[in-house]
């Protein structure tokens, strides 16, 4: 699965990611108006290719047949791979101090303590 978008990738990609339901090409068109149909059609073949989003349905869009789309990789997990490739696996530790640092949000603080102490956990079992 390749996780690097181009920036009309990326714009489709969010356009998905914000929407509840799959899309078809002109929908993305639709809710995006910096893209074209032509550059959205060759994108969403682009994304298929690369394991990042799938037909969801084929939808009756006026009288013609035409795909509709979700996506499979999800923003967090773009947004962690993005984190690692910048900052390297071994510098995430600075970036997670900063984040917690700048909370404020006590539901947030222990929502990130139930996540440390299920990979505590984990880890001590073995499994990983």
């Amino acid at each position: 699965m390749k996780k690097n978008f181009t920036k009309k990738e990326l714009e489709i990609m969010k356009t998905l990611w914000n929407s509840t339901k799959p899309l078809i090409a002109s929908d993305i068109v639709k809710q995006n108006k910096s893209l074209n149909i032509n550059t959205v059609q060759a994108c969403l073949r682009t994304l298929i290719n690369n394991k990042a989003i799938k037909v969801a349905d084929i939808v009756h869009s006026g009288t013609v047949l035409t795909r509709s789309y979700v996506p499979i990789i999800s923003k967090k997990e773009y947004l962690d791979h993005i984190y690692i490739e910048l900052l390297g696996e071994k510098h995430t530790f600075p970036l997670i101090k900063c984040l917690i640092d700048a909370e404020t949000n006590l539901e947030e603080l222990e929502e990130l303590e139930k996540m440390i102490a299920k990979k505590k956990n984990k880890i001590l079992e073995g499994e990983e």
